[in-house]
């Protein structure tokens, strides 16, 4: 059986995406929480199940097999599986869509900084820094191309759920508890997104975790 180590699930965003892509791929896994930060994280981190991932969450391991990545296990998912699970089968959008998971990967770090995933949380309204605004008005622009080029079908970036959708998930999250105003598709898009039966399933964990890390639970000044 697969088995995925993943953090808090309040706060670890890329936990999220490793997890979705798990319930994503049909297989069964066993899944282990490692709450961060807490005083046996990083002895925890250093042993053998996470030393391929330089103590990162999450990490999958297949019998010998251990992907460390989120978009890698998306991809080593895919390939056991079938790839129509996580990517359009059209061409064109599936070039579209794995150009979007890859900038999500890579990119919006004044975001992720300035706004924390916090799934207990719901904090007020605040005027962001200019380039946390632009990193959200780029994201608005792809999801709104990705809806208006290959969302028929159904309420998802690309009509289907999908790996785009694991990857722009804990985005959706952010927006939420952090107040952010968005377009109405946009708002249409992350209620498809937050009554996914899977985030469902994930949210109402992480209401029940014990764990609290400061940090996450006041906003910036």
């Amino acid at each position: 059986m697969l088995k995925l180590i993943i953090g808090n699930k309040a706060y670890s965003s890329w936990s999220l995406r490793g997890w979705l892509a798990a319930k994503q791929s049909g297989l069964p896994f066993e899944e282990i929480t490692v709450p961060m930060f807490d005083e046996t994280w990083e002895k925890t981190r250093q042993g053998s199940e996470f030393a391929p991932s330089g103590g990162k969450v999450p990490v999958l391991w297949d019998d010998k097999a251990v992907i460390w990545d989120s978009l890698a296990i998306i991809e080593w998912l895919a390939e056991k599986t079938d790839h129509a699970r996580y990517w359009p089968e059209d061409e064109v959008a599936r070039g579209m869509a794995r150009s979007m998971a890859a900038e999500m990967h890579s990119s919006y770090a004044n975001l992720r900084r300035e706004c924390p995933m916090n799934l207990r949380k719901q904090f007020p309204a605040r005027d962001l820094p200019e380039e946390v605004t632009a990193e959200i008005v780029r994201i608005m622009e792809l999801w709104a191309e990705a809806r208006a080029r290959h969302g028929d079908g159904g309420p998802y970036l690309f009509g289907t759920f999908s790996a785009v959708d694991i990857m722009f998930a804990p985005v959706v999250t952010r927006l939420v508890t952090w107040s952010i105003p968005v377009p109405r598709f946009a708002a249409a898009y992350m209620e498809a997104i937050l009554h996914h039966p899977w985030m469902q399933e994930w949210i109402e964990a992480a209401r029940e975790e014990p764990w609290v890390i400061e940090r996450y639970e006041t906003p910036a000044a």
